[in-house]
């Protein structure tokens, strides 16, 4: 039996050194790769410095256009069992033409993170309203999760929206968080010690809006509250691609430091004692609080920071939306040992029972088998997405074709 072939279509090349979403996206070639499944990957973006190297692995690198019938040709030749849509624009701009050349492949979209949610929460967060979910975004994303068979859910607080706010019927969702290898005693015994950390550390994607404000929120609100206490300690911010009005709020004299890229955001979240991340908004799971889990390193965080990610579990660390009781929390965390030790413990259970690679794995393989058995009934049930998916209706398509023929 010839092994069975899956296209993702990447919004980007991963960059899992600048992003949780690259991370993200290595673990599950990585997890379809250990399956057996000749992976295609394939993108209109540009490729970065900082593009993972496929070179290492057995996945064919394609380049692609956007708005182009030589995408069709492409998919007809490639011919795959499976398409795996980066985010809900890219199933926008090819989930028709895939319909049209490859109608029996299953269409599975990797939500990220919902982005109508992350952007409703900024809009409420800048402009004090109240929250409004039902936005253009939303009904963009909402659609597209419709005309897909399966979409891919990384919290769960967003599959109880989906489910309970939207409707959307649970056998289109499927929550699939990071999968992370377990931390084990060998791991911990490796850990740099509470004696041997310093300073505290912020890291985050500056392309991604929750982190800039973040990291405005520490300059203005956290970090004068926190050097009264520890006169000092020093708070370095690291993120890929800071752009200059994000530099500009380095302070030397405040030890206030801007550091710019991590080469391995993992080693770097060691070196230091506590994380801070008093997010405002945003959505999702964190990708940088499970590297802070992974290397021992507790973090201070909000409500939002820390939602959807610890389940019933206690935090590795303190969760306070108030930012005078933030610094006043972090300031004791960062000083006493026994309570940090305590924190560390927290986050080998959130990882082990919440984030393990082996409790999702096989389940997740499974279900996709199933889904490939039983296309035909699965989408007749998901009569929604049948109209979504109905001529009459894709404004998208005509749109692509009418750029495609203006192109010419």
């Amino acid at each position: 039996m010839s092994a069975k072939k899956l296209l993702i279509i990447g919004l980007v090349w991963p960059e899992p050194a600048s992003s949780a979403a690259g991370t993200r996206m290595i673990q599950l070639v990585d997890l379809f790769l250990a399956k057996g499944y000749q992976i295609t990957f394939a993108s209109a973006a540009s490729k970065s410095d900082f593009s993972y190297d496929f070179s290492n692995t057995s996945v064919i690198e394609q380049e692609i256009k956007l708005n182009n019938e030589s995408f069709n040709s492409f998919l007809k030749a490639l011919n795959p069992d499976i398409v795996l849509f980066d985010r809900f624009m890219i199933e926008e701009q090819y989930g028709w033409r895939v319909q049209q050349e490859c109608p029996d492949a299953l269409r599975i979209l990797d939500t990220e993170d919902l982005h109508f949610l992350r952007q409703a929460r900024q809009q409420s967060s800048k402009k004090q309203e109240t929250l409004n979910l039902f936005s253009d975004t939303a009904k963009r994303e909402i659609a597209a999760i419709l005309r897909c068979d399966l979409s891919l859910i990384i919290s769960e607080i967003e599959m109880k929206l989906l489910e309970e706010q939207f409707k959307i019927d649970a056998s289109l969702l499927y929550y699939l968080p990071f999968l992370e290898q377990e931390i084990t005693a060998t791991t911990i015994q490796n850990w740099i010690p509470f004696t041997d950390r310093a300073d505290f550390v912020f890291i985050g994607n500056f392309l991604h809006e929750p982190n800039w404000h973040t990291v405005q929120t520490l300059k203005t609100k956290v970090w004068p509250l926190l050097r009264k206490k520890l006169p000092e300690a020093k708070l370095n911010i690291y993120g890929a691609y800071p752009s200059q009005k994000v530099l500009q709020l380095e302070n030397k004299a405040e030890k206030f430091f801007i550091k710019g890229r991590a080469l391995n955001a993992q080693e770097t979240i060691a070196q230091h004692r506590v994380l801070l991340a008093p997010i405002q908004f945003g959505a999702g799971v964190k990708g940088k609080f499970i590297d802070a889990m992974q290397v021992g390193t507790p973090s201070v965080t909000t409500t939002v920071g820390a939602e959807a990610m610890k389940g019933n579990l206690s935090w590795n660390g303190i969760v306070e939306d108030d930012l005078s009781t933030f610094a006043e929390q972090a300031s004791l965390l960062y000083q006493n040992e026994a309570e940090w030790k305590e924190a560390q413990k927290h986050g080998v259970q959130i990882i082990n029972e919440r984030y393990a690679s082996t409790a999702f794995a096989d389940d997740f393989m499974q279900k996709i088998t199933k889904l490939l058995l039983n296309l035909p009934k699965h989408r007749q049930a998901n009569f929604m997405g049948q109209i979504l998916n109905h001529h009459t209706l894709q404004s998208t398509k005509y749109m692509s074709l009418w750029i495609e023929e203006k192109n010419k």
